[in-house]
């Protein structure tokens, strides 16, 4: 066996010894072999070839990016602000030589925030929070367009407003998507312009759906997302990998003011609703029928003897409200609203906002450890006061 292994190593040998002098004193030989024309440098050439024709462009969302950002505007405000007072102005020496001119100053307040046109009529969606108080709104398309913008209603609650501007030109539209079909992991794409040093396309993926009790807004149904949400992003796009509208990017958490990966947005279905109301009627119209709920922890339910937490304990009845007249008092437990199950106190703010005023509704409740119905009026829900 090892004579033979000797043997075929030698033979090997002695072919490549004898292809290098061929190649190198008589290369005319090997030309004149079938497909002995094709030189080296060309077969290298080919095989560097094949796999680069084989290749996949990396993943990308340019062409979603580019369909949502020129509907993507930012918007720049400004309020005048009294009172502004001098620091010296009780010394009673500057005032005996300057008076009072520098008692009381007036001065302008800028904000900047981002917006997302919805409609070829000009109407512009973003949050009550960039434009609150504003006495002068500027909207900036991506490509130099400025407009004036007027207010055409806001919703403090759900921390939307409606925007608009003139649509004398061709207004690029953002296409809606679908919150509802949004899954925990999917793609999603954030377009704004953060600290105003211009438009700007942040990636990252849906960290969670359906985040409440935050303490942000009223009415809470938060889109969670890693993509990077910063001051200047509030009522920008989320969109996703279609670059189709499924939120309106509104608030972060973060101690230091940027973004530290948890950034929230307000469904496009509620936002949508919103604006439908407010673009129909100048407000939005929500259910009220006067209970204040807490949230039933294991020791109330104890107390109550309830098989669970859920549900809603009505802490308070306010008189001459709907739910007085109806007969609902303190220590009852909500339990279900028009056939509903109340899951928490939030849920119970929910489900009597969505009902519409004037509209008779049927209240399941348990009382000393009895089932209850009552019939409710569903009154308007009050503007809260402003701050």
């Amino acid at each position: 066996m090892r004579r033979l292994w000797l043997i075929f190593a030698q033979t090997v040998t002695i072919c490549v010894a004898v292809l290098f002098v061929v190649k190198t004193l008589k290369p005319e030989w090997l030309a004149q072999l079938p497909g002995g024309n094709t030189s080296l440098s060309e077969v290298a050439t080919v095989l560097e070839a094949v796999p680069r024709a084989e290749a996949h462009r990396p993943a990308s969302y340019a062409d979603a990016a580019k369909r949502a950002i020129p509907a993507v505007v930012h918007i720049f405000t400004s309020q005048e602000v009294a009172g502004a007072r001098h620091p010296f102005i009780n010394d009673p020496i500057f005032r005996h030589f300057f008076g009072d001119r520098f008692g009381e100053q007036s001065q302008r307040r800028s904000g900047l925030g981002s917006g997302v046109v919805v409609s070829p009529e000009g109407y512009i969606l973003t949050n009550f929070h960039v434009i609150e108080g504003a006495d002068e709104i500027e909207v900036a398309h991506n490509d130099g367009r400025k407009y004036k913008a007027r207010v055409v209603g806001s919703d403090p609650e759900s921390d939307l407003a409606v925007l608009r501007i003139p649509a004398d030109h061709k207004l690029p539209v953002i296409a809606f998507g679908s919150s509802d079909n949004l899954r925990v992991g999917d793609v999603v794409l954030a377009i704004g312009n953060p600290f105003g040093v211009g438009q700007t396309v942040t990636s990252g993926i849906v960290s969670a759906l359906g985040r409440s009790h935050l303490g942000i807004n009223t009415f809470e149904n938060f889109i969670q997302t890693d993509a990077a949400i910063n001051p200047g992003n509030s009522g920008g796009a989320l969109v996703d990998a279609n670059g189709h509208l499924v939120g309106i990017n509104t608030a972060i958490y973060s101690q230091s003011g940027g973004s530290m990966g948890i950034g929230f947005a307000i469904p496009v279905s509620l936002a949508k609703s919103v604006m439908e109301q407010i673009v129909r009627t100048g407000s939005v119209t929500r259910g009220w029928v006067g209970i204040e709920v807490q949230e039933i922890t294991p020791e109330l339910a104890e107390s109550f003897k309830l098989s669970g937490t859920d549900g809603a304990l009505i802490a308070g009845v306010m008189r001459g409200s709907p739910a007085d007249k109806s007969g609902i008092k303190p220590g009852d437990v909500l339990v279900q609203v028009t056939g509903k199950p109340v899951k928490d106190a939030q849920a119970v703010l929910e489900l009597i906002a969505a009902l519409q005023p004037g509209s008779k509704a049927r209240f399941g409740l348990k009382r000393e450890g009895r089932d209850v119905a009552v019939d409710v009026t569903i009154g308007k829900r009050p503007r809260p006061p402003k701050e």
